[in-house]
């Protein structure tokens, strides 16, 4: 157990391998790299695992990774070969996964167990950047299906004890994730989103902050930004986790991917 509970974090990931690309990518991404170097200097000292809720796993109940040592899922298409042999091996953790198992069970949600799922890109890319070394364990939570605002919230609420066991959560999805729309023509829907989410974020009270996130349809490009939420919804069970504590933004860069606005936040 630990004293003081740790921080939770929604970081958007980047496109693709990108640590693996950063001669063809020309440094787009050496401000995220900078931010995601900084978490481990932030929380002080190294969490005995992290819990990443990835927005490119999503399953009919709350799964939960439970292979002790998880192979590579290279789920993109289109990349320089070199990048279907990168490795990133971190030690999974079944005992962490049964912890998450029962505390979400114990909420009510239907999780279950996968013992064959490996790590995809939404989790060895980031923690690539933050443990280098892969001296951590790792285990990944699946989405559920459906996106709703508040089943995922609820899953956040339910694993806040991690947060005193030493267990650092990690929601990692993007904060505009428009395929169609990468590029000047996403710049202006980019902006407008992001300018919401950190008013909502940075500057509502927890009970307002909660309301906006559930009707986030609603805010201005909403669907422009997200045609598709599976990489806005891991920030719910971050913050779920966190859900009275001050928002941070911790990387913030205009102009990627031809002109869009990505951000990233730590709670607590």
């Amino acid at each position: 157990m630990t004293s003081q509970p740790l921080p939770t974090y929604f970081i958007s990931h980047g496109g693709g391998p990108w640590p693996w690309m950063k001669k063809e990518m020309g440094g787009e991404f050496d401000e995220l790299e900078k931010s995601l170097e900084k978490i481990p200097r932030e929380l002080g000292a190294t969490p005995e695992a992290v819990l990443v809720i990835s927005g490119h796993w999503e399953a009919a109940e709350p799964t939960v990774m439970a292979h002790p040592t998880p192979p590579m899922l290279y789920d993109y298409g289109g990349f320089p070969e070199h990048t279907y042999e990168v490795r990133y091996p971190a030690p999974g953790s079944p005992r962490l996964a049964d912890r998450v198992r029962d505390l979400l069970q114990g909420a009510g949600f239907a999780a279950r167990l996968d013992t064959e799922r490996g790590f995809d890109h939404g989790t060895f890319v980031p923690l690539f950047i933050m443990y280098p070394k892969a001296e951590v364990p790792v285990v990944q939570l699946s989405l559920k299906k459906g996106y709703d605002p508040q089943e995922h919230w609820d899953m956040g609420v339910a694993l806040a004890p991690l947060r005193s066991e030493g267990i650092l959560l990690v929601g990692s999805g993007l904060s505009y994730h428009n395929l169609r729309e990468f590029g000047p023509e996403g710049k202006a829907a980019s902006e407008e989103f992001d300018a919401w989410l950190f008013e909502t974020l940075k500057e509502m009270d927890s009970g307002e902050r909660r309301r906006r996130l559930f009707g986030w349809s609603q805010a201005p490009s909403a669907r422009k930004a997200h045609p598709r939420e599976d990489h806005l919804i891991p920030l719910m069970v971050a913050l779920g986790a966190a859900e009275n504590h001050p928002a941070e933004r911790i990387y913030h860069q205009t102009g990627i991917f031809g002109g869009i606005v990505a951000s990233s936040y730590r709670f607590g």
